[in-house]
């Protein structure tokens, strides 16, 4: 067994305790006031300096000894507003939970901060750890970029790792993401249709607002249908649909919200002036008005070339043939596997060459059967240790062929 996992293994109890005080003390977005001052005090205890990044984020550096290069990893801290029904002991009752998952991110990068601190004499250059708000709302990363978490030092290279329950693999597998986009851009957005109310007798007196909001609706999907190519991929979503207060009344205005999901730039730019234009039109064909806003979202992640082979590489060797795979062997068509799901991490991977890790974490024959943001779903903590030997392996190995 390598000797990287071996130390990883060593420090399961103080893994699984550092996750399950964290998993019982969800927070969401920004403010996480219990978390941070969490990780912040189990960095101390290490013998780091935490420094405040950002509205909610903390970074530390290990390393530096050696001259060289600097790796980033990433952890994201955030919960979800989901009410928790997992069953778990340790269970959050805030209303909060840890259902994608981010506990044990940042568990993990917790017992990472320790081991590469065990080993701070031997690391070529500088590893850079980034503990990130709001990644659930797509603003904590870029919040952290805009408060300097690329700079002194800036790194030349960054990883995630994002455990992911229900997978019919066996817990502790890697997957390596395939070079290029494997996350999705993703843009919330809201269409405010305003229109005149009036009594429901008296229709001709007003301007239905539901009207003209359904209308957009249906010609909204018409987007996909006959505005884009077989080949660009795309999804729309009308999550939300909110107007009128009373059953005998035209309703004076209208509001719907939703999310795109688009894997190129181009497409998503087009998504976006597109639906500004037929929101627009077929309101005032109604003889409304609607305004489009879009809010927080996030780029693409691209996954780079050069760090994608190298760790599958220093992956295979850290946990044996088997265990460690590339995601272009699940290929379709010709096409490596991706997710729909998007991932703020996506700004850090615009900026510096990035890569992107999912970690196997409950195997539904193993009563690990609901998936990421379910109220009811569970992670396999034997993985903790897992993810911990990943994180040192993969920078102090990058570090020191780089």
């Amino acid at each position: 067994m390598d000797p990287i996992f071996e130390e990883a293994q060593a420090l399961r109890m103080e893994l699984t305790e550092n996750r399950r005080w964290l998993h019982a003390h969800a927070e969401v977005g920004f403010a996480l006031n219990e978390t941070k001052e969490y990780v912040r005090k189990q960095l101390t205890n290490m013998g780091y300096t935490p420094r405040e990044c950002g509205k909610a984020g903390l970074t530390v550096t290990v390393g530096g000894k050696k001259p060289g290069k600097t790796f980033l990893l990433r952890a994201d801290m955030d919960a979800l507003p989901i009410a928790e029904e997992s069953g778990e002991a340790f269970s959050c009752t805030n209303g909060s939970m840890h259902a994608c998952g981010h506990d044990m991110h940042t568990a993990m990068l917790l017992g990472a901060a320790r081991l590469l601190k065990n080993h701070e004499d031997e690391i070529c250059g500088t590893v850079k750890l980034m503990f990130q708000p709001a990644e659930e709302i797509f603003e904590g990363s870029h919040d952290m970029i805009e408060n300097g978490v690329l700079e002194d030092p800036r790194p030349d290279a960054a990883m995630m790792i994002h455990v992911t329950a229900a997978t019919p693999m066996p817990s502790g597998t890697i997957v390596i993401c395939a070079p290029g986009v494997s996350a999705p851009a993703a843009d919330y957005f809201t269409i405010k249709v305003q229109g005149k109310g009036c009594h429901g007798s008296a229709p001709q007196n007003g301007v239905d607002a539901l009207t003209a909001a359904s209308h957009i609706l249906i010609a909204l999907q018409e987007i996909q249908a006959r505005e884009l190519s077989a080949s660009e991929e795309a999804v729309l979503t009308i999550g939300t649909f909110n107007g009128g207060n009373a059953s005998n009344a035209i309703a004076d205005s209208a509001v719907m919200g939703g999310t795109i999901r688009t894997y190129d730039e181009q497409t998503r730019a087009a998504l976006k002036k597109r639906m500004e234009e037929i929101s627009v039109a077929i309101a005032g064909a109604f003889r409304a008005s609607a305004t489009v806003e879009f809010g927080s979202g996030c780029p693409t992640l691209v996954n780079d070339r050069d760090l994608a082979e190298s760790m599958e590489r220093y992956l295979t060797d850290l946990l044996g043939p088997g265990k460690a795979f590339s995601a272009a062997a699940f290929q379709t068509g010709g096409k490596p596997s991706r997710g729909g799901g998007s991932e703020d991490f996506a700004y850090i991977s615009q900026e510096v060459p990035s890569l992107m890790l999912a970690l196997a974490a409950g195997e539904p024959s193993k009563g690990y059967s609901f998936p990421q943001h379910h109220p009811k779903v569970r992670f396999d903590e034997e993985v903790l240790t897992t993810g911990t030997a990943v994180f040192v392996c993969a920078a102090m190995r990058w570090l020191s062929e780089h």
